[in-house]
């Protein structure tokens, strides 16, 4: 895991908000026109985008492992102070490498599926008959704050479904 983004003075944050942004919009370009063949494939191609950001930008090692969440939750928080936030692609970008940590730890898929109480379908991990909605979660970690804490949700979900899938 990187030194962690609190040590960073508000100066050098700023900067990092600054440079996040501008890469932030390309990136999205060209995720946008991007060819997935299918759902699974276009979230862990945003998974793979978010990971190699946050090296370069939030200088954050994301591996897509249990120890990751931390750090994507401190990414959140810097990105949640961008007076610029283009909310939809940030939830989709940080919100599919959540759940490519969830789908791997316990080898579940995507789908589409409407959100309990929602009128439209999102992306969500299925695991062990369990629907888990990561973009919904980076969604409210964005929108409300420190009450909506990745590791908390994680910890949660990781003690409620139990050891990882056993990969052969």
């Amino acid at each position: 895991m990187g030194a962690g983004l609190q040590g960073f003075s508000l100066v050098a944050r700023g900067l990092i908000l600054c440079d996040w942004m501008r890469n932030s919009t390309d990136l999205r370009q060209r995720l946008e026109s991007s060819h997935f063949s299918d759902l699974a494939e276009m979230m862990e191609g945003y998974a793979r985008a978010a990971a190699e950001l946050a090296a370069r930008e939030f200088k954050q090692s994301l591996d897509f492992t249990s120890e990751s969440i931390d750090a994507l939750d401190e990414i959140l928080v810097v990105v949640g102070e961008s007076p610029e936030l283009d909310l939809d692609f940030e939830v989709r970008l940080w919100g599919s490498y959540l759940g490519e940590v969830l789908r791997r730890r316990y080898a579940g898929s995507w789908e589409m599926t409407q959100y309990p109480g929602g009128a439209m379908a999102v992306p969500s991990v299925e695991v062990r008959g369990s629907r888990l909605f990561p973009l919904m979660k980076v969604y409210r970690r964005l929108t409300v704050g420190d009450e909506d804490d990745l590791s908390a949700f994680y910890s949660m979900v990781t003690e409620r479904l139990g050891k990882p899938a056993q990969v052969n």
